[in-house]
């Protein structure tokens, strides 16, 4: 016998409702949901009161600083997000068939990213399918692992974390990753055929923050060298202004191997073996749960085979992620 919550989440919750969860746990306020919507604040109490009725659920406990989602309501606010994801893609694609487009795939990629697999792997999306639109967001694990749980995101690119089979996310490596010591090609270090550790010691370095599954493993590789980084370092987990910097100072950096082979700033690399770091290979992730559309299932393809070409031409593509 189908109870009351049966009969309301199969035949009486509506679109404007899920939307309505969504901006209350954003706002946290009544009143800021009715200024954001254009509604009067009556008009949002009497909709958020319709909804715990509907379902005979108290959604939202009232404060004097605004609502907070009570453990029913974080529930089912988690899968409204999924499920407002879910009809902007099919509005996506339907409107994307309409018009003879072939899509759209939203992409995020981590700050760390060089500028190299993504851009090839665009490019023979763009040779293979014009109509085939991307957006590409960049911005942190933090932020962009939610956004793919939650369908915001249809991939994401970047080191691939530790992912556990109950997770709900798929991941596919691409490119295994190596470390190397760099600096601007003007650096006085960068004119010597050969290097010692100890001629680093007086030079500003360039560090991945505290966070980074990398800050670690540097400075411990560091430390064994004498070279100490109390006073003299900047963190940036950006390529682009790692390269700046460096050009600018004559600071060093540990990168993946791809950031010397920027066409328009190339950095020089020291001749310093480094020992073989355990870093997780770049690739693309996604969710599982969610089906991929097309236009993703194309770009994992362009993914891959962009990987791989890198791969076979290392001198050209090296390997890119980090």
């Amino acid at each position: 016998m189908p109870t009351q919550l049966d009969w309301y989440l199969q035949l009486n919750l509506k679109t404007r409702q899920l939307r309505l969860l969504v901006a209350l746990d954003d706002f946290g306020s009544l009143k800021k949901v009715a200024e954001a919507s254009h509604v009067t604040l009556p008009a949002v109490s009497k909709g958020l009161a319709e909804l715990e009725k509907g379902l005979g659920l108290e959604l939202f406990t009232r404060t004097p600083h605004g609502v907070r989602p009570t453990i029913y309501g974080e529930c089912l606010i988690r899968y409204a997000r999924g499920m407002l994801a879910d009809v902007q893609h099919v509005r996506d694609e339907l409107m994307a068939l309409g018009s003879g487009s072939g899509g759209k795939v939203n992409v995020g990629v981590y700050h760390a990213s060089s500028s190299l697999l993504m851009p090839h792997a665009l490019a023979l999306l763009k040779q293979r399918s014009p109509a085939t639109n991307a957006r590409v967001t960049e911005s942190t694990s933090p932020v962009l692992l939610p956004q793919l749980w939650e369908g915001k995101l249809d991939l994401v690119v970047g080191r691939l974390p530790a992912v556990r089979s109950s997770s709900g996310f798929e991941a596919t490596p691409l490119v295994e990753e190596q470390l190397i010591v760099v600096t601007s090609p003007n650096h006085p270090l960068a004119r010597q055929e050969r290097v010692q550790w100890p001629e680093l010691k007086k030079y500003p370095w360039v560090l991945p923050p505290l966070a980074s599954s990398l800050r670690e493993p540097i400075e411990r590789l560091l430390a064994q060298h004498d070279i100490e980084l109390e006073k003299n370092y900047v963190e940036t987990m950006s390529v682009d202004i790692t390269r700046a910097y460096l050009e600018l100072s004559n600071a060093i950096a540990i990168v993946a191997n791809a950031a010397p082979h920027d066409a328009l700033q190339p950095l020089a690399v020291l001749p310093l073996a480094l020992p073989r770091m355990l870093l997780r290979p770049a690739g693309v992730l996604w969710n599982r749960n969610r089906p991929l559309s097309p236009a993703a299932e194309l770009m994992i393809e362009c993914l891959q085979e962009a990987a791989t070409a890198m791969r076979g031409r290392e001198g050209e593509f090296p390997d890119q992620l980090s």
